[in-house]
């Protein structure tokens, strides 16, 4: 077992000695060498995407070398019941009494079971959440609100695995601007496995298959993604006025006020936008209305995205704020019936979070639009509606 070897593809000496492994496989076929059953090349790149120089001057190729690679099929990725397994031996050692069956389920819907995302969290709810708290409680850190805070740390934390996914951005610009247009614009690819965009980002672990689409692999991921873009829009549009506002009215009592958020959105971006042309707002109007959250949730706050409702006139931002939840649907303006659809669709969103309010906010591109914010109440919920 050769383990990463994606770090040693241009090493002269060790293509060599692969070339030399080679050399004796086609021996053993012939009858003239005995060999090893088997040679194990352990990396992030799959070797087919290797481009190989096995002899000095000759040519890189995909492959030609290894045309009897073996595919490796096994599923590395934990399920929420093998998490649910680890936890139940962990629960043996020190009996927090955490619902097991709920954390496991919460961990694989952030994660989607990628391994070192869910030992990096647990390791984090054991040492620093419970560490953090009065007592060091594990029992308190093994909740919900235990492993939003350890989701917080691991994003703000560095890690060479998200130094990888930064560095992979820069070498591969398609795959960024791939990235980025399922982000922020709710743009479906079709699943191609052939593609080779789609198969850097599978082999990478950024993207996986869906439905026959493609999307990124997991939440976590996601919400990674999500502040670097949005830290490199900041970056790079740095004359763009920044929201006048103080960050601190925002939180009364230790608790987010999200109604004074959508308030203040709503006249920021009046000020800012009302005059900016409307095939750019329609495609920047997310990424506005993130960069503006951002800085007012960041450092005690999470978000990320719902992927099962993001397409080109919708999505649902779910905000995390010290145990609380708040969802905000954002959508495109296409007439009052679909408004009023968007309004159902969000108070049956939250039903399933048990909620009893959210915020609609809507970007209307229509020259003679009616803006302003409104108190409506759906099917028992009430929603904060909010057109600009």
């Amino acid at each position: 077992m050769i383990d990463e070897v994606d770090k040693s593809w241009d090493n002269q000496i060790f293509l060599s000695f692969l070339g030399f492994l080679r050399e004796k496989y086609q021996k053993q076929i012939a009858g003239k060498e005995v060999t090893f059953k088997s040679v194990i090349l352990a990396g992030v790149y799959n070797i087919k995407n290797l481009k190989l120089k096995l002899h000095p001057g000759e040519e890189g190729k995909n492959n030609s070398p290894w045309n009897i690679a073996a595919d490796f099929l096994v599923d590395m990725s934990f399920s929420a019941k093998e998490i649910a397994s680890m936890l139940e031996m962990y629960e043996e050692d020190y009996h927090t009494g955490m619902d097991v069956g709920f954390i496991s389920q919460m961990l694989y819907d952030y994660t989607s079971g990628y391994p070192y995302l869910v030992s990096r969290l647990c390791q984090l709810v054991d040492e620093r959440v419970a560490d953090g708290m009065e007592c060091c409680d594990k029992k308190a850190a093994w909740t919900r609100t235990g492993i939003l805070e350890a989701v917080r740390i691991i994003l703000k934390e560095p890690n060479t695995l998200f130094d990888d996914m930064i560095k992979h951005l820069r070498e591969y610009p398609r795959l960024n601007t791939m990235l980025q247009n399922i982000l922020f614009q709710g743009r479906r690819y079709t699943f191609e496995a052939d593609a080779q965009i789609i198969q850097l980002g599978i082999m990478f672990g950024f993207l996986k298959e869906q439905a026959q689409t493609v999307c990124v692999a997991n939440r976590i991921f996601e919400t990674k993604l999500y502040n670097f873009f949005l830290s490199e829009e900041e970056c790079r549009f740095d004359h763009q006025p920044e929201p006048d506002f103080e960050k601190n009215q925002f939180v009364v009592h230790g608790m987010l006020q999200m109604d004074l958020v959508i308030k203040k959105f709503y006249e920021y971006f009046e000020n800012v936008f009302s005059g900016s042309d409307e095939k750019f707002l329609e495609e920047a109007g997310r990424r506005i209305f993130l960069m503006y959250i951002r800085p007012i949730i960041n450092g005690a706050g999470n978000y990320y995205v719902e992927a099962q409702t993001r397409d080109k006139t919708r999505s649902d931002v779910i905000i995390d704020y010290k145990g609380r939840q708040f969802i905000v649907e954002l959508k495109l303006w296409r007439g009052k019936k679909y408004q009023h659809e968007g309004q159902r669709q969000l108070a049956g969103y939250l039903g399933q979070y048990g909620l009893a309010r959210g915020y609609l906010l809507t970007f209307n591109f229509n020259k003679k639009k009616q803006t302003g914010i409104w108190e409506n109440v759906c099917d028992g919920k009430k929603i904060m509606e909010v057109i600009v």
